[in-house]
C-alpha cells in the first residue's frame, strides 16, 4: 500500500470501512486515516495535517460529498492524530468535530498544543504543518461511555488515557471492530510486529496496560490502528503489546542506571534501532528517541510518588 492509496477493510465482519495512508512524515504505512461510509458519514482519525488532501482524495474516490460528511472523530489531540481536523473541518461544512473533552480546548486554541508537539517530536516537526483551528461551535465534547450516532453505525466511546489522558478509543459494533489509537501499540503490517508507543509527557506504563485490558474486554473481532492498518483481534495480540511495553520501560530503564546520563541512553537506543530498513532511518531514530524521552520521564515521575 503506497503512501495516498484508499483499501476498503475487509478484515472480520467489517462492510463500509475504508483507509488511506496518509503519508505520515513521509513514510509509508505508518499513518492511517479510517472513512466510514455511514447513513451520517465519518472521518476517524485526521493526521498530521501534512497532505490532508488524500483524505479528501480518499472521499472522492470512495463517491462521499464532503458536505454530506457529518462526523469528523480524532481519538487523541495528539497532531498526528488531529493535526489534520480544522483542514478538514472547512473542507466538510456539516461535519462537526467529535473529540475527548479533556483535549478539546486544544483544537480550538492550537497554541500550546503546538508547543509541545515540537517538544516532544524534535527533528520530527519538518514534516508538520501548522494546525488550522476548529471553531468552538463545531466541536462535540467526549467522555466515556458517549456513543456517536452514525445511523447505521455508531461509535461507543471508550476512556483509554494510558498513552494521553486525553486518547479514547472507539467501537463500531456494526463492524465489531475497534479504533484503537494508540492503546494497542503500533502494529507494522510488513515485518507483522508490535512496536512500542511512548511519548511524552504523559506515557504512563500502568495505564496503558489497562487500556489493553479494556480492549480486551471489548474484544472485537478487528483493530483497527492508526498506526498501522487493520488487524485480526486476538487475546495474543493484547498479551504481545502488554509484553512488548513492559520489556520496554525494563530495558530503558536498566539502561539508565548502567549509563547514569540520559542523552546517552536515548544516543544507545537510537544506535540499536532496528526499524531503519522500514521507516526510514529518519523516522526510526526520531520515533526512536521520542520514545526513550517519554520512558524517562514516566521513571522521573513514578520515583517522585
Amino acid at each position: 500500500m503506497a503512501i495516498g492509496d484508499v483499501q476498503e477493510v475487509t478484515t472480520g465482519e467489517c462492510t463500509d470501512l475504508y483507509y488511506v495512508d496518509t503519508g505520515m512524515y513521509d513514510t509509508e504505512a505508518y499513518g492511517a486515516a479510517f472513512v466510514l461510509d455511514a447513513e451520517r458519514p465519518a472521518i476517524v482519525e485526521t493526521g498530521i495535517g501534512t497532505n490532508h488532501e488524500y483524505i479528501l482524495d480518499a472521499l472522492d474516490e470512495i463517491g462521499i460529498d464532503p458536505a454530506d460528511v457529518k462526523v469528523i472523530a480524532p481519538t487523541h489531540v495528539h497532531l498526528d492524530h488531529a493535526g489534520g481536523a480544522g483542514f478538514l473541518a472547512q473542507a466538510c461544512p456539516d461535519a462537526d468535530v467529535y473529540v475527548p473533552e479533556i483535549g478539546a480546548r486544544h483544537l480550538v486554541d492550537p497554541g500550546r498544543l503546538v508547543e509541545g508537539t515540537k517538544r516532544a517530536v524534535g527533528d520530527q516537526w519538518q514534516f508538520y504543518v501548522e494546525p488550522e483551528p476548529v471553531p468552538e461551535e463545531r466541536v462535540v465534547e467526549l467522555e466515556d461511555g458517549d456513543v456517536v450516532d452514525l445511523g447505521d453505525h455508531e461509535l461507543q466511546v471508550y476512556h483509554a488515557p494510558g498513552h494521553a489522558p486525553h486518547q479514547v478509543v472507539f467501537y463500531d459494533p456494526a463492524n465489531d471492530a475497534l479504533f484503537a489509537a494508540d492503546a494497542a501499540g503500533i502494529w507494522v503490517p510488513s515485518i507483522e510486529a508490535i512496536r512500542e508507543t511512548s511519548p511524552p509527557s504523559n506515557f504512563d506504563l500502568e495505564g496503558c496496560l489497562d487500556d489493553v485490558e479494556t480492549i480486551r474486554d471489548v474484544a472485537p473481532s478487528t483493530l483497527l490502528y492508526t498506526h498501522f492498518g487493520p488487524r485480526p483481534y486476538s487475546e495474543a495480540a493484547m498479551d504481545e503489546y502488554a509484553d512488548v511495553l513492559t520489556a520496554w520501560v525494563e530495558a530503558v530503564e536498566e539502561r539508565r542506571e548502567e549509563l547514569g546520563n540520559d542523552d546517552a541512553v536515548v544516543e544507545h537506543f537510537v544506535e540499536e534501532q532496528e526499524m531503519t530498513d522500514v521507516w526510514g532511518a529518519t523516522k526510526a531514530e526520531a520515533e526512536t528517541a521520542m520514545n526513550v524521552r517519554g520512558v524517562l520521564r514516566y521513571l522521573d515521575e513514578r520515583e517522585s510518588e
